[in-house]
């Protein structure tokens, strides 16, 4: 007779990329069970240069990852919109968002807003309210001040429950 495996508790970051505010959210997930670490956001002012703010979001994201110590990140997918400067300059905070995690030597996985959004609330399609009341019920110890903190929370949760398959779609990957 075998014994079931000793699982550890995996810490994870959800990153939702912006230039006026980078939301982060970080959950231990241990089998099937999800607790709240914390949650917040990444404001640089709007007075600066596009280059200051990217450091500002860099700089805050290193802080939180230097202070909760993930184990893993996710990131959302950008989404192509009719204004193509606006979605090149979240490009560009999605860039500073992967690169963060990445100089900790944290794995970064992406995921679609649809699929967050369908993991979490059921449907693709789900609005910011339904996700709300879904991170109520999932993390029922989290508050967060924002829609963009709230949003990390939802990638950070879509990860935990699709991180086997992402890890072994970046082992194929590489191989």
């Amino acid at each position: 007779m075998t014994s079931p495996p000793i699982r550890h508790p995996v810490r994870i970051i959800g990153i939702d990329p912006g230039l006026r505010r980078t939301g982060w959210g970080v959950i231990e997930t241990e089998g099937n069970r999800l607790v709240f670490i914390g949650c917040g956001s990444v404001e640089p002012p709007d007075n600066l240069p596009i280059a200051s703010r990217l450091l500002a979001i860099h700089e805050g994201l290193a802080a939180v990852l230097g202070d909760f110590r993930p184990a893993e990140a996710a990131v959302e997918q950008t989404f192509v919109n009719k204004d193509g400067v606006a979605t090149l300059k979240l490009g560009q905070a999605r860039g500073v968002a992967m690169l963060a995690p990445a100089m900790f030597g944290i794995s970064v996985a992406e995921y679609a807003p649809n699929q967050v959004k369908k993991t979490v609330v059921g449907a693709g399609h789900a609005d910011k309210n339904q996700i709300a009341v879904m991170l109520k019920i999932l993390l029922p110890k989290a508050e967060p001040k924002s829609a963009d903190a709230a949003d990390a929370l939802a990638i950070a949760i879509t990860h935990a429950h699709h991180r086997q398959s992402a890890a072994l779609r970046l082992k194929v990957a590489s191989a």
